[in-house]
């Protein structure tokens, strides 16, 4: 369609031209893109990179000079720009200047550095909020609200999808060919943004409602409208759901999946546009899909617009900060990058050697490009207070030495086989529409009450004993993603079951998987209303079992594994009921003892359930029972707080604690990275690393 009959038509048919087009290119992408190769034009087995996150729009071209000079002395060999810069590439509507980005990036390439060029969709200028105020945002009480920061823009806006469109055709057109750059990254922190109330918004909503359920009986039902008199006469009844409540849980969830849809979409039409200008440049983008504010299904939408994982890396604890990049990784075969790479911090100048020990964490987890957030603090903005290499005297502090070191040591390293490219032998469940619905807003939904602790904490009580073993273990959405490459697949308080999901459990299980499931899980269906069936909805005959019952007790549970007694430090179980299910375990201090661990045989396979929350202290012991029977390879043995890799015949250590840590080997070596030489012991100072040539580590 010609763009001038285009814009003749009503904002109704333009949005139903839209979602036609949209429809067509998901489908495509979806074509192309399920599984991303290895290419040889992509960063490639052999080569870490090392480099910084830099924007030069705070700089004048004497200090920029003087920057790369700095980078280049660092032995930086990558640097992230671009990023929420759009009104300095283009000032005015359909007035582009790329001079000054041009000399910028021949300086970049001069000096041996490469360039992930983020594509500046986010924020959207001030300009185009005022040529289109359908961009700005609406509160829920019906109020404009100015874009006061970044992110404040209404990005369902069909006017805001154009322009954005065509500032990155403009872009990648223009750098199509540049011989610096090696990746596209798309609207920093997408996740982050703003829901909006506008009436366009609403019916943009209406329109989304239309297509997913086709009628208002459909809708009805989904929305369980009979409850407290909200039934529905037609689609013009629809209100849009409250982000910050009240309301019932079923209209939030379709609210969180309507803006993930419209989230997903721009990052859709972003990828299709680098296919078309730059075929043979990935896509590694700064994505946010956990962020509260909105957020959006990246596990279930990934590999239509992402080429390696991706994302800021500000770690709390190596537990955590480990949990959010697997994450990011699900199952591609590529390495993960850290396009934002913990520095400083807000309120936080740094710490010497932490970076460098993160860095090295990476590494373990299959990275391979670390990023420091940022390269020059910020005199100005909301960061203003967020400690970057340079202090803001434009001074070099201690940082820069440290990822120079870093440098030097990964470029090293690359020799060795690195990035670690991982072949998972678990796979744990994770699902955008679980941790919507288990939370919902409130104060009213009862769920909130029901369902503690939070679904993400329960995801990373199941992921912990994993990764404390040192077990390669992927984070999935497991009604999009294989589950035939896994010995093992872990399924913790996974609230909503969707046909899909159970269907590829079911099959999983009858082909001779392994699956095991805790507490809280399949107890609402993909509308997120409660299940009419026995609970494990969907699946009580995978399982053999029902469990509708649950209780707390006033000790923390116990219960034994291999003669071993657990204390779970938990309080609530659920009551199970086994038909075909054999108990393995009971509590040993709850009403008639009830089972605290079932196993079922269906099929070829074996389904086990845990009457508890997916917490490390209780689902360890238990997934350690299954090891051995499963041919699930344990990692190096190590002690608390210190990880390791085995990497083409030798181990990567990294001691994260704040204490010096010994582990014992057989025979005597000399570590790589420290040259220090080791006889029984690999010793280690807190924080520090090392890579040891082969050994054989001691038996668990």
């Amino acid at each position: 369609m010609k763009a001038a009959a285009y814009m003749k038509l009503s904002s109704s048919a333009r949005y139903t031209v839209q979602v036609f087009f949209l429809s067509a290119l998901v489908s495509s992408v979806l074509t192309i893109a399920q599984t991303p190769p290895q290419r040889h034009d992509w960063p490639s087995p052999g080569q870490l990179f090392v480099g910084t996150c830099y924007q030069p729009v705070d700089r004048t071209p004497e200090q920029i000079h003087k920057d790369i000079a700095i980078m280049k002395r660092a032995g930086f060999n990558v640097v992230r720009i671009g990023d929420l810069s759009w009104d300095s590439f283009e000032p005015s509507k359909g007035k582009f200047e790329f001079d000054w980005f041009d000399k910028i990036m021949d300086e970049m390439h001069t000096n041996g550095i490469r360039v992930i060029l983020d594509i500046p969709g986010l924020p959207a200028p001030i300009w185009l909020h005022r040529a289109y105020p359908g961009v700005d945002l609406v509160s829920q009480n019906g109020t404009r609200l100015p874009p006061a920061e970044r992110y404040m823009d209404d990005i369902s806006d069909p006017d805001y999808a154009r322009e954005a469109s065509i500032l990155a055709d403009a872009i990648t057109t223009r750098y199509a060919h540049h011989p610096a750059v090696i990746a596209i990254g798309y609207d920093n922190e997408i996740g982050n943004g703003f829901m909006s109330y506008s009436e366009a918004d609403r019916q943009r909503f209406i329109a989304w409602l239309k297509k997913k359920y086709g009628t208002i009986d459909a809708l009805n039902r989904a929305w369980a409208t009979q409850r407290w008199s909200r039934r529905l006469n037609s689609f013009d009844d629809v209100d849009l759901p409250l982000r910050e409540g009240p309301g019932p849980p079923e209209r939030y969830l379709d609210l969180q999946r309507y803006w993930s849809d419209v989230t997903v979409a721009r990052l859709q039409e972003l990828d299709a546009i680098r296919r078309r200008n730059m075929p043979n440049i990935p896509a590694i983008s700064n994505l946010w899909d956990t962020a509260s504010r909105k957020g959006f299904d990246y596990l279930g939408t990934y590999k239509t617009y992402v080429s390696y994982g991706a994302e800021g890396f500000y770690p709390g604890d190596p537990i955590g900060g480990a949990f959010g990049a697997i994450m990011t990784k699900g199952d591609l075969p590529t390495p993960i990058w850290f396009n934002e790479f913990t520095a400083g911090g807000p309120g936080y100048y740094g710490t010497p050697g932490r970076s460098r020990m993160y860095a090295y964490l990476g590494l373990i987890m299959g990275a391979q490009g670390v990023l420091a957030w940022t390269f020059n603090s910020h005199q100005g903005g909301e960061e203003q207070a967020l400690f970057g290499l340079l202090d803001h005297d434009n001074t070099p502090s201690w940082k820069v030495d440290e990822f120079a070191l870093i440098a030097t040591e990964f470029k090293e390293l690359a020799g060795y086989g690195l990035p670690r490219y991982t072949h998972p032998q678990v796979a744990i469940a994770y699902s955008f529409d679980s941790s919507i619905a288990s939370s919902p807003n409130g104060p009213s939904n009862t769920t909130l009450a029901y369902f503690k602790p939070a679904y993400a904490e329960q995801v990373r009580g199941a992921f912990e004993p994993l990764f404390r073993a040192n077990i390669d273990t992927a984070i999935i959405n497991i009604g999009h993603d294989s589950l035939t490459p896994y010995k093992l697949v872990i399924v913790p308080a996974d609230y909503v079951m969707d046909p899909a999901s159970a269907k590829a459990i079911r099959d999983y299980v009858q082909a001779g998987g392994t699956v095991v499931m805790t507490a809280f899980s399949a107890k609402v269906d993909e509308h997120g209303q409660w299940f009419d069936s026995p609970l494990p909805g969907r699946l009580n005959d995978v399982f053999g079992l029902k469990t509708n019952a649950f209780y707390n007790v006033d000790q923390p549970l116990t219960f034994e594994v291999d003669g071993q007694s657990i204390g779970s430090e938990v309080y609530r179980y659920e009551v199970l009921e086994p038909s075909t299910a054999t108990v393995l375990s009971r509590f040993s201090n709850t009403p008639d003892r009830t089972p605290a661990l079932t196993v079922n045989r269906f099929g070829k396979g074996t389904a086990i359930y845990l009457a508890t929350e997916s917490k490390a202290s209780v689902i360890g012991p238990v997934l350690e029972h299954f090891y051995g029977s499963l041919g699930i390879e344990l990692g190096p043995r190590t002690p608390a707080g210190v990880y390791a890799k085995v990497v083409d015949g030798r181990t990567l250590y990294v001691n994260t604690s704040t204490q010096d840590q010994s582990i014992s080997i057989e025979g005597s070596t000399q570590g790589i990275i420290t040259h220090r030489d080791y006889n029984g012991f690999v010793n280690l100072k807190p924080e520090e690393v090392d890579l040891v040539p082969a050994t054989h580590p001691a038996t668990r």
